[in-house]
């Protein structure tokens, strides 16, 4: 009956179903302290303002496939004292009709993902978000087609994709670990033995953060452990082109080989990144960098509300 599952701990503590279970397994305990989550749950349920975000995704029909990143995004609202409203919206209908749907939103999301399908009206709404001023946060592939645009409308490299859409892509600026080439043309390669289980990157990594990037301030420190699942990665060739044209690599794996973030320094607030901080937010802490997007579109929205006051 519970109109938040966040409400549940109060719940059953009123009920006496944490002391109960205390005496059944003989756990001699304090009093439980619910005064900061209670004041999380007040947090959740008073917002001071609303912010709208649209979420670009394939999966819109089981949005379930996105409840850890609608969860820390809830995390991010309860820190910042706002109501976090998502808009689930799929790619595949911007394919067909535009991105005029994106119009009014306070930021645009891309969330992780596997296939061809849809992919093309993310890139629509990542070009959309980087030339609107549009806050912009891609998580994993979000990351992986923000540089492909970029790499295709700012950079000028015609056809560039991954190989994962397009094996024979003139421009592979993403691909497997595998199908990279060093400057001698030899192809590298990583055995199944390698720290990185052969083609995919899975569980929590360090990443470096540069010092002065967006990342940096976001993280409030050098160093970052973030959990990682994913097989692409941007293709080392192309970072020197892209960097020159405006977007810049913020973090890297702990041995400066692998992209972890991009960011574009003169826009708003453009941030994407190939791990998935959603796993490690909680209502408790949060996470900094859903916190930072949240304060991203609270300011946009203050931007468009006056805007909008001045054109009355």
């Amino acid at each position: 009956d519970a109109t938040s599952i966040y409400k549940i701990p109060r719940m059953l503590h009123e009920q006496g179903v944490d002391r109960t279970l205390c005496e059944i397994l003989r756990l001699d305990t304090k009093p439980a302290d619910l005064s900061v989550w209670d004041s999380l749950v007040h947090a959740l349920e008073h917002p001071e303002r609303e912010v709208r975000i649209a979420m670009v995704g394939k999966y819109v029909d089981l949005t379930e496939s996105y409840k850890s990143l609608s969860e820390a995004l809830i995390h991010a609202g309860i820190h910042t004292k706002s109501r976090v409203s998502i808009e689930y919206i799929d790619s595949e209908r911007i394919e067909a009709e535009g991105t005029g749907m994106l119009e009014g939103f306070d930021a645009i999301l891309v969330p992780g993902g596997f296939g061809k399908r849809g992919v093309e009206g993310k890139i629509a709404a990542i070009r959309f978000a980087r030339e609107r001023g549009v806050p912009y946060l891609g998580i994993c592939l979000g990351m992986q087609l923000a540089v492909i645009e970029f790499a295709r409308d700012v950079c000028g490299l015609a056809g560039a994709n991954s190989t994962e859409f397009d094996p024979d892509t003139p421009h592979p600026v993403i691909g497997l670990i595998t199908e990279w080439t060093d400057r001698e043309g030899q192809v590298e390669r990583r055995s199944e033995s390698f720290d990185y289980g052969g083609t995919m990157r899975l569980g929590a990594q360090e990443a470096r953060l540069v010092p002065g990037s967006r990342a940096r301030q976001i993280y409030g420190r050098d160093l970052i452990v973030e959990r990682h699942r994913h097989r692409y990665e941007v293709n080392n060739n192309y970072i020197g082109v892209i960097q020159a044209a405006g977007m810049k690599v913020g973090g890297w794996s702990a041995d400066e080989s692998l992209v972890e973030t991009i960011e574009l320094p003169d826009h708003p607030w453009f941030f994407a990144c190939q791990f998935h901080p959603e796993f490690t937010s909680t209502p408790r802490t949060g996470h900094p960098l859903f916190s930072g997007f949240v304060q991203a579109c609270l300011a946009q929205a203050r931007t468009r509300s006056a805007a909008a006051a001045v054109n009355q």
